[in-house]
């Protein structure tokens, strides 16, 4: 692959996987789940996605490779973990989908026949395919020609929400909104963790390891990407938080009587500019409702390709994916594969705001595999004590438990599809390794070495069951997130140990 990136074209890609039809939505779902209060679930999940994103930047800069995320997990943990996290990967295609259906469900407000209220129409089928291909074909050449499209919709992207803030606020500001209606926490402080879920946050601000994904074609990667992945995530909090404050002062009182719960909209922004008689920024948000999802679902494309390369590459699915185009550089037939995939995803079995819960606890999971890929690669016998980041040492560790914590609040409902989705990837793993000669380790050393992952999976599955976060109660708060963070370090541990013994175990058997 060519090295064609810098560092505009890379926080360029990851500020507008950042910022999809999240910014449209999350201000007032997290309002009307911890009130004001949410303004702390936007700063903390900054920086809990910060301590995360130094762990995706340490392996980027020093092993950058084309779709790393899904390289990583195998190369430290073996086969079995490379094969669940590449599953999920695959399944988190789905939320490009969700995207899609997102455009297509805020383009009804003028195409009122392509959404019927629950799901799209066949016209809106028809048209979200259209656009499914079209996303596709731009991806189809040079990825110079995708971090220069890419950047001028990210233009868009920041001016948008910009005018926004700044025409709302200057509609009105209604003073004492931190204090009346309850308080500034009016459901308590618990609220604030279950924003981070409940109310979009962490899939708003999900998939700032975008830049990661294209390290194999960035050139001087060690320089660029840490520069890159920080800067995206820090105008996206700043955006987040001046919308959230923006929605908080502006709401009109007569709304609010019911306090912040009390508080509905179907288009946030959009309803509430039309309230405030401002109709050209309604003209605009509306028109934004589909250029976000679009650039989000535009970079979501590009990131799958490089995804399933790296999948192929793994040998997860069949290596025929792994074939890039020589004049262009581009993994064509992954582009194809996934296109099918969207396609499927587009069906109407359920809402894109379903599909986006699921999905994001599918990016979640990668992170806690990269958390233990670093610590295994710095504690291989050979490996560098060094490191790249400084603290790496307890960055790792701490941040799997926040990886895990944010699996967890993601609630009973979501997770009760998702980790059983995830280990789906057990009939992936053992009928690739039946289709091709495997030398090396056997499949008794293959299934020790990544059994930490199905027991996290299936311990994590129980506890979501057992606990508050949508759970049956009988693990009550906040123990079950004890429970949970002490479950994390011991698996943690685990895994570090059954990675550093697979990698001399790996070396030993070709030596």
């Amino acid at each position: 692959m060519r090295k064609d990136l810098g560092f505009w074209g890379l926080t360029g890609i990851g500020f507008s996987n950042i910022v999809g039809s999240g910014w449209l939505f999350a201000a007032l779902y997290a309002a009307q789940t911890a009130g004001p209060a949410a303004l702390l679930s936007w700063v903390g999940a900054g920086l809990l996605c910060g301590l995360v994103a130094l762990v995706m930047i340490e392996l980027g800069a020093t092993r950058p490779e084309g779709g790393g995320t899904v390289r990583w997990p195998l190369f430290a943990s073996g086969r079995l973990v490379g094969t669940l996290v590449g599953w999920s990967v695959l399944l988190s295609v789905g939320g490009t989908a969700a995207e899609i259906s997102a455009i297509m469900q805020y383009a009804a407000h003028y195409l009122p026949d392509i959404y019927n209220g629950h799901t799209l129409t066949f016209p809106g089928l028809a048209l979200a395919a259209g656009l499914s291909v079209l996303l596709t074909a731009l991806n189809w050449f040079a990825v110079r020609m995708f971090a220069q499209l890419n950047n001028l919709i990210s233009v868009f992207k920041i001016a948008v929400p910009v005018i926004t803030v700044i025409a709302l606020v200057a509609s009105g500001w209604h003073s004492g909104r931190l204090t009346d209606h309850g308080g500034f926490a009016p459901y308590g402080y618990v609220a604030c963790l279950t924003a981070l879920a409940g109310g979009g946050i962490v899939y708003s601000v999900n998939g700032f390891q975008a830049p990661l994904d294209f390290s194999g074609e960035t050139r001087n990667p060690r320089r660029t990407i840490p520069a890159a992945v920080l800067t995206g995530i820090g105008l996206a909090l700043l955006m987040y938080l001046a919308l959230q404050l923006a929605f908080l002062f502006t709401v009109p009182e007569n709304l609010l009587g019911g306090g912040w719960k009390g508080v509905s909209f179907e288009s946030p922004f959009g309803q509430l500019a039309l309230i405030l008689n401002l109709h050209w920024l309604s003209s605009l948000l509306y028109a934004d409702a589909v250029i976000s999802p679009g650039g989000s679902a535009y970079v979501g494309v590009a990131l799958n390709a490089r995804h399933t390369y790296a999948l192929a590459k793994n040998g997860t699915i069949p290596r025929f994916f792994m074939k890039v185009n020589e004049r262009f550089g581009v993994p064509r037939r992954a582009l194809a594969i996934n296109l099918v995939v969207i396609m499927v995803f587009l069906l109407p079995f359920g809402g894109w705001q379903d599909i986006v819960s699921v999905m994001g606890d599918m990016y979640l999971l990668i992170y806690a595999a990269s958390a233990v890929a670093v610590a295994v690669f710095r504690a291989e016998p050979g490996g560098s004590t060094a490191g790249w980041v400084p603290g790496l040492d307890w960055i790792a560790p701490l941040s799997f438990v926040v990886a895990t914590e944010f699996v967890y609040w993601s609630g009973w409902d979501d997770l009760r599809f998702a980790l059983p989705l995830v280990l789906g990837g057990l009939l992936i793993f053992l009928a690739m390794r039946r289709s091709r000669h495997q030398a090396g380790l056997s499949l008794a050393t293959e299934l020790r070495t990544g059994a930490w992952l199905v027991v996290y999976l299936v311990v994590l599955t129980v506890v979501s069951w057992l606990g508050t976060f949508e759970g049956s109660g009988r693990l009550p708060a906040p123990y079950d997130s004890v429970a949970v963070a002490a479950i994390a370090v011991a698996v943690f541990f685990w895994a570090v140990r059954s990675g550093v013994s697979q990698l001399v175990a790996s070396r030993a058997a070709t030596a």
